[in-house]
C-alpha cells in the first residue's frame, strides 16, 4: 500500500546538470589542493595536482572536439587555461612555482559556471 501511495511522489534526488557536475569536480579538487597546502603535505599535494591536471586534460579534449557547442572564444579560453594548468603544474612539482595560480584558475572557472547557471 505504501508503494502505491508514494510511486508518483517527488524523488528526493535532484537531477544534476553538466554544469553542476563540472562545478563539483573542480570544487572538490580545489579543496584537496587547499587542504594539502594547509597541512604542508607534499604527497597529498602531488595527488591533488595530478587530479587537477587530469580534469583539465578532460576539458581540453572536450573543447577540442569539433562537435562542442560552446562559443569559439570560450573554447579557446578553456584550451589556453588547460595548457597553462599543465605547464604550471609541472613548475609546482619542480618547486619553481606555488599552486596559488592553479587555485585562482579553478575558482574563476567555478565563478563562471555558477554565473552561467543563473543566467
Amino acid at each position: 500500500m505504501h508503494m502505491a501511495k508514494t510511486a508518483y511522489t517527488n524523488n528526493a534526488t535532484p537531477i544534476r546538470s553538466d554544469i553542476d557536475i563540472e562545478y563539483d569536480a573542480i570544487a572538490q579538487i580545489t579543496r584537496q589542493i587547499k587542504h594539502a597546502m594547509a597541512e604542508n603535505n607534499y604527497g597529498k599535494l602531488v595527488e591533488a595536482l595530478h587530479q587537477n591536471r587530469q580534469l583539465w586534460t578532460l576539458f581540453l579534449g572536450a573543447v577540442a572536439d569539433e562537435d562542442n557547442l560552446l562559443p569559439t572564444d570560450i573554447r579557446a579560453n578553456i584550451f589556453y587555461l588547460a595548457q597553462f594548468t599543465n605547464i604550471h603544474t609541472s613548475n609546482v612539482l619542480k618547486g619553481t612555482a606555488t599552486p596559488d595560480a592553479l587555485l585562482e584558475v579553478n575558482m574563476s572557472v567555478m565563478r563562471g559556471l555558477k554565473q552561467g547557471k543563473t543566467a
